[in-house]
């Protein structure tokens, strides 16, 4: 046994310092989309002044890099399934940070356009190698267990990144955003290259050939368990995108909250899901995966209709945070289960699996913030009905396509 394969087979609830270390480091490359993406949404209005560019024109760096997450994602996780993760994974980190500083120099929006799409390329490498490196070192309850741990790190990503970037812009211009973003992809290169080591052995790779990557994500696809599981965490991470999307229209175009009050209620939603992600690697062990995930997604699909009633029906603003609390908590409870329990069959393609998870979720994601802002900024209905379907449809999805095994 490895030694860090010792060191994480130590009892998640009371980590280590090094099971510690492998939780912040993994969590960080976990949080490099939402970061990535969410960071500089605030500062796109004033990007467009200064590069003399259409709002349209500035929203394709966005386009750019969710297309470059897909492709870099399903580059990556095959080319680690051949070569081991640290040197796809170093070579995306370095290519990340890189391309960062480009982005905060491109003195166009052409270039920043090409400079997003490489770092998004970067990153993918990143979202994907953590998953595989986790399936890699663990199985069953403590892979479930794990995943619920990094939900301390990556969970807050996609929340808490829109208010560090607003934030950011209160002392700096959108290039300082960027200089952030690639302070950070240093940190964490240098942190993988000196605390994380190799989790895949050489008895334990695949050639990467085309025809058999294609075969590996067409036998994947075929997999209905897979699919059921991998879908119904997409279809989650979807109703988070347009919470992240819709929210501060909602929250302080149509209730009247303040900058404060709303960052409050944002920050809040983010602890919550936390606190379920460190709830389930409780009860992880007690309960089945499989259950928990129930719970979690049936917990969704009522805290989504409890949102679209409050906004139907014009009810007070605490009767649509209370179920909107649930939703959004739910998520800590929905991804490390479904992301578990999709990969638990895979062990000899875990960088294949985790690539067509994350890009499953990037796409569906990427589906609901132009599906919200069709029904306009001046009512609650369209983000709610958008948050309630998806929850509703991930429940669907996972009773009629998983099975018990």
């Amino acid at each position: 046994m490895s030694a860090i394969e010792t060191s994480l087979t130590a009892p998640v609830s009371r980590p280590g310092p090094s099971t510690l270390r492998y939780t912040l480091i993994l969590g960080g490359l976990s949080a490099f989309a939402p970061l990535s993406i969410d960071m500089y949404l605030p500062a796109l209005p004033r990007m467009a002044g200064d590069l003399h560019s259409p709002d349209a024109v500035l929203q394709l760096t966005l386009t750019a890099f969710i297309i470059g997450l897909a492709v870099g994602q399903l580059v990556a996780g095959p080319m680690s399934d051949a070569v081991g993760r640290r040197k796809p994974l170093l070579t995306g980190l370095v290519l990340y940070a890189l391309s960062s500083v480009l982005c905060a120099l491109s003195p166009s929006a052409e270039l920043l356009i090409a400079s997003r799409a490489l770092q998004a390329l970067g990153a993918a490498a990143g979202i994907v190698i953590a998953r595989a490196t986790v399936r890699d070192l663990y199985s069953g309850t403590a892979m479930t267990k794990f995943f619920s741990m990094l939900m301390l790190v990556s969970g807050l990503g996609p929340i808490l990144a829109p208010v560090i970037g607003g934030q950011l812009l209160r002392v700096t211009s959108w290039r300082g955003v960027f200089v952030v973003l690639t302070l950070f992809g240093v940190l964490l290169l240098v942190s993988v290259a000196l605390g994380l080591p190799e989790s895949l052995p050489a008895e334990g790779r695949r050639p990467a050939r085309l025809g058999a990557t294609l075969r590996t994500y067409a036998g994947l696809l075929a997999d209905r368990t897979f699919t059921g599981y991998a879908l119904a965490g997409g279809l989650m991470f979807a109703g988070l995108f347009a919470y992240v999307s819709a929210s501060s229209f909602v929250l302080q175009g149509v209730y009247g909250l303040s900058a404060q009050q709303f960052s409050l209620v944002f920050g809040g939603n983010g602890v919550g899901i936390v606190l379920a992600g460190q709830l389930n690697g409780r009860l992880v062990g007690r309960f089945p995966e499989r259950r928990l995930l129930a719970a979690g997604l049936g917990a969704s699909a009522l805290g989504g209709t409890g949102v679209l009633l409050a906004a139907v029906f014009a009810l007070p603003l605490p009767a649509l945070l209370v179920p909107l609390v649930i939703l959004v908590a739910s998520i800590g409870l929905v991804m490390p289960n479904a992301s578990s329990l999709a990969l638990a069959e895979h062990p000899h393609h875990a960088g294949a699996a985790s690539a067509l998870l994350g890009v499953l979720q990037f796409v569906i994601g990427g589906l609901a913030t132009p599906l919200v802002s069709l029904g306009g900024s001046t009512t609650a209905i369209p983000m709610a009905s958008i948050m309630a379907g998806f929850a509703v449809a991930a429940l669907i999805v996972f009773a009629t396509l998983t099975t018990r095994r």
